[in-house]
């Protein structure tokens, strides 16, 4: 019986002592505490993320997260540090602070094209907090890899590892297939008190339920930004300012680097009861600088309790406003509904006339989630459908699309497409299991002409104003398979031995392009790295 009440103390105090803790966010990762999340005895703020601070209980149950399988009954520190804790860790009344190394090395084969692919990743996450009110996180890699045939080939199309940042090798050689690659985080957050949170960060932020988000998702590289997130009983309210980089715009001169632009978030969440939330956004982004080195910052964007549209009217229209609804329904114990609705553009006099008007950008998401599916605990599951027209997120110039480092900070196919995927997760102890499947149909451009697939075109060199459907153009469909087994080795910065293969289809009247590879290797952290397009 004592040791019974030791360890509830234990596991009370672990909560308690890291109630603050920033846990970064994954998928992967968050999708495990759907049975918390999404039961019908709660009411959480669910489609903000990564959760920081003030959501504690939250938070308390990711830290659950991070206890799975320890045995405490480890004595040596070689044990104890493999499979229980922290490399460093420190715990004092003030202040905790833990620090890890984080490997990801692997080696694999793309067995359609022949090659052997590997990843050399050594990385470190320093995080803890000060205080009751201060907390903060950095994570840093230092990369090498050789890819498979399509991720190569997107990074040499792109110039940019997808969710990163740009190969240390692209322009003195492009076509190099080892790629080499650096990439950092950090978030410093204080939450003031039980209504106001304040956040700087340079990392990625997500909003919605589902695995995409056509609002804004993780998909590109991290940037900077500054949040404020107000919780007044069921409402919870955020703003954000962020500084975003345009590696295709020309360059105004080598001293600035990549050109920059801004963007602004408005998102309030509103738990109308247990099972019903309702969300409503808006984001405007501008560029920062023309050639003549005018404009930057655009104070008229920070008052955070304005409609930003109307703004952006007042403005005299020169920026890429994005409206957007949230909602979801738990519709029986186990299973949640979910979706999102997304305006680029709108004429409603267009939309029912049927003749595709080129200016009617929008997209949408519905989704269905859950836990212990089929009455198995611990197997959770999704369903989703994503869509948007075409030229959706585009604008007159890269500076000015919803976008950030070449890749779209919504949906990463980017726009003229459907998609449906579903992904299905089982923990049993230390063992993980891991499905995905994608359909996806698009249109890519054909013959020189912008059919509103890549959002880095501008819509003026559109050819037409009406005529443009979703899927048009050259119409190619998209198969992606994803299974993963892991055995996880310490739960506190997510070590484990994993073992994954992908088969992957694109197919079009020009070809087929199959991949098949299959991997193994000591992976850790909890980012999310997209392969999936």
């Amino acid at each position: 019986m004592k040791k019974k009440l030791f360890g509830l103390l234990l596991v009370f105090s672990t909560f308690y002592a890291s109630a603050q803790q920033i846990i970064p966010y994954s998928y992967n990762q968050y999708q495990r505490l759907n049975r918390s999340l999404y039961s019908l005895d709660t009411r959480f703020h669910t489609s903000l993320k990564p959760v920081i601070g003030d959501d504690t209980t939250i938070t308390r149950e990711l830290d659950s997260l991070l206890t799975i399988g320890t045995d405490q009954t480890r004595n040596s520190w070689v044990t104890r540090k493999l499979f229980n804790e922290h490399l460093v860790e420190i715990n004092h009344e003030d202040y905790s602070v833990y620090i890890d190394f984080l490997p990801d090395f692997q080696i694999g084969k793309d067995f359609s094209h022949a090659i052997t692919t590997w990843n050399n990743t050594r990385g470190y996450q320093i995080g803890g907090t000060i205080g009751k009110k201060f907390s903060f996180y950095s994570s840093g890699f230092e990369n090498q890899a050789r890819f498979n045939a399509y991720l190569t080939n997107y990074v040499n199309t792109k110039n940019i590892i997808p969710g990163m940042v740009n190969d240390k090798y692209v322009l003195v050689a492009p076509r190099r297939t080892t790629k080499d690659w650096a990439y950092a985080t950090a978030v410093l957050n204080y939450t003031a008190n039980k209504y106001f949170t304040f956040t700087l960060g340079h990392d990625k932020n997500f909003i919605g339920d589902g695995y995409r988000s056509i609002l804004l998702s993780d998909v590109s590289a991290a940037y900077p930004y500054f949040k404020i997130t107000t919780t007044l009983g069921n409402v919870k309210y955020m703003v954000m300012w962020a500084q975003f980089q345009d590696p295709l715009s020309p360059q105004l001169s080598f001293d600035n680097g990549f050109r920059k632009k801004w963007g602004a978030f408005h998102y309030l969440d509103w738990n109308v009861n247990n099972r019903l939330s309702l969300g409503f956004f808006d984001s405007v982004i501008w560029q920062d600088a023309d050639e003549k080195g005018k404009r930057g910052f655009d104070a008229s964007y920070l008052n955070p309790a304005i409609f930003l549209r109307t703004i952006e009217g007042m403005n005299n229209s020169p920026d890429n406003a994005l409206l957007g609804l949230t909602a979801k329904y738990k519709l029986f114990s186990n299973g949640t509904v979910y979706g999102q609705l997304a305006l680029d553009e709108f004429t409603a006099k267009e939309v029912f006339t049927g003749k595709g008007y080129w200016a009617n950008k929008s997209a949408y998401q519905l989704g269905l989630k859950g836990f212990d599916a089929f009455k198995v605990p611990n197997l959770n599951y999704l369903v989703e459908f994503n869509a948007a027209r075409p030229f959706t997120y585009s604008s007159r110039s890269s500076l000015l699309n919803y976008g950030n480092y070449s890749e779209a900070l919504a949906h990463p196919i980017g726009a003229n497409f459907r998609e449906f995927l579903t992904i299905w997760n089982y923990q049993l102890g230390r063992w993980g299991f891991y499905g995905q499947g994608n359909y996806a149909q698009y249109g890519l451009d054909q013959n020189g002409v912008n059919f509103g697939k890549d959002i880095n075109e501008s819509y003026d060199t559109r050819n037409q104003q009406y005529g443009y459907h979703t899927t048009g153009g050259l119409k190619t469909n998209f198969y992606y398979l994803d299974g993963r087994v892991s055995y996880l080795l310490n739960p506190k910065y997510n070590l484990r031995f994993e073992l994954g293969g992908i088969i992957r289809t694109e197919k079009n009247s020009l070809g087929t392009d199959r991949t098949g590879q299959i991997t193994f290797g000591l992976r850790s952290t909890f980012r999310n790295i997209y392969q999936d397009f």
